[in-house]
C-alpha cells in the first residue's frame, strides 16, 4: 500500500495525448451516433418529429433512375 502512495506522491505525469484521444473519440462517437439515430426510423412517439437542420439526409434505399 505504501508503494502506491509513493507512486502517487512522486507526481508522475500522465501523457495528455492519451486523454485527448479518449476525448476526441468520445465526441466522434456521440456525433456519429446522433447522425445514425436521426437517420434511423423514429422511436415510438417521435414519428412526426422534424430532423434538425445540421443532420444530413442519408438515402439508404436505392431508387430506380429512369
Amino acid at each position: 500500500m505504501s508503494l502506491l502512495m509513493e507512486v502517487a506522491a512522486t507526481g508522475s505525469e500522465f501523457p495528455v495525448y492519451f486523454v485527448a484521444v479518449y476525448v476526441v473519440g468520445f465526441i466522434a462517437a456521440v456525433v456519429i451516433g446522433s447522425f445514425a439515430w436521426y437517420n434511423s426510423k423514429r422511436p415510438a412517439g417521435w414519428e412526426n418529429s422534424q430532423r434538425p437542420d445540421f443532420v444530413p439526409e442519408i438515402d439508404t434505399e436505392k431508387k430506380d433512375k429512369k
